[in-house]
């Protein structure tokens, strides 16, 4: 029986940063919301990208992506210079977080870069596709997974157009973005979707500070906690950038069914014998944020059915602290999303121990 709880307790360093941000807005409609977080997250991209030097060492190029509705989704890819297109990389297809309702392909070029950058530095180049998968409150429940699985459908058909590697397909995300890489390599994997266990097997999933059961859904989670009072839910209701009041209010906008066998909603309520055989997963989890024991459970749940993991845990950081790059372990952060996708690259081994590590 399971108590992260020791994870929640703020740093220093976070309680000191906390002081001097300002209030979240309030009463502003999704609309307004949406427009003021995109604007501040492609600045700070578009900051990172100038003042570490990223421009200069990667490719970009823009696609337009047809969903299986017609919907031209956006799409970009991202690649070291001076590696010939002829050259076939790891593809590394990235979804981005915001709880289904923020984010844009501009706001992604930096966290993509720096992918590209640290591994061609460290002899393992890949390409990263980072797609804008549609969002709420125009688009409900399962729009975004339908979009991120023809993404991903759409990487395979223009491998040659990308310079990858078929046999070498990787997914990963942030928050939502982890959420809809779950299921797409659980979908895979257990054969539900017939056209993705057609494509070659995921190589790994990064999974970063990731939901993974939807709201009504949670009750099979409870099965795996001491005390229902140590749950994320109790000890980071409150927690700053993603309390609960917001999830609901994300969760509202996204209007699923309360279906706990749903496993594109659920993930997380997997089984053991559903789980076997997954690929290599790393995880990041911040450990004062309601969604840290979900993420924990089905990184435990992974590790005892032999599925090779890395698992990561922030202690005492929000859902989301990265976006403060004045914080220590937005080093280790980055660190945690590249080396993932090389780590899964390296055909690791399962260990059946479960290690969380805050380092």
């Amino acid at each position: 029986m399971a108590d992260y709880s020791e994870y929640s307790i703020p740093t220093e360093e976070w309680i000191a940063l906390e002081k001097t941000l300002p209030p979240p807005p309030t009463n502003l409609d999704v609309h307004a919301l949406k427009a003021m977080f995109n604007r501040a997250r492609e600045e700070r991209a578009a900051n990172a990208m100038v003042n570490e030097g990223l421009q200069s060492q990667v490719t970009m190029q823009d696609y337009s992506v047809p969903a299986r509705d017609g919907f031209p989704l956006e799409a970009r890819s991202y690649r070291p210079v001076g590696l010939p297109a002829s050259q076939r990389l790891p593809v590394y297809l990235h979804l981005h977080g915001g709880g289904f309702a923020f984010g844009t392909l501009a706001s992604e070029d930096a966290i993509c870069s720096r992918i590209v950058a640290t591994l061609a530095k460290e002899n393992t180049p890949v390409v990263v596709v980072n797609v804008n998968y549609r969002h709420t409150p125009e688009y409900k429940y399962p729009v975004p997974w339908n979009d991120a699985a023809d993404a991903f459908h759409w990487v395979h058909d223009h491998l040659t157009e990308l310079g990858g590697d078929g046999d070498n397909v990787l997914v990963g995300g942030i928050s939502a973005g982890a959420w809809m890489t779950a299921s797409l390599t659980l979908a895979q994997h257990l054969g539900t979707d017939e056209q993705l266990a057609k494509r070659p097997k995921i190589k790994g999933q990064v999974l970063m500070i990731p939901a993974l059961v939807g709201p009504g859904c949670y009750a099979p989670q409870l099965k795996y906690l001491k005390d229902p009072k140590l749950s994320s839910y109790v000890d980071s209701e409150h927690a700053p950038i993603l309390p609960v009041t917001r999830i609901n209010f994300f969760m509202r906008l996204l209007e699923t069914k309360g279906d706990e066998t749903d496993l594109m909603l659920n993930p997380g309520n997997a089984t053991a014998e559903q789980v076997r055989g997954l690929p290599p997963t790393t995880f990041g989890i911040a450990g004062r944020d309601p969604l840290r024991d979900e993420g924990l459970f089905f990184a435990k749940l992974l590790t005892d059915n032999g599925v090779p993991t890395d698992v990561h845990v922030f202690p005492g950081l929000p859902h989301g602290f990265q976006v403060h790059a004045t914080l220590s372990e937005c080093k280790r952060w980055d660190s945690v999303m590249a080396h993932g996708v090389q780590w899964a690259l390296s055909k690791p081994a399962a260990t059946g121990v479960f290690k969380i590590k805050t380092k």
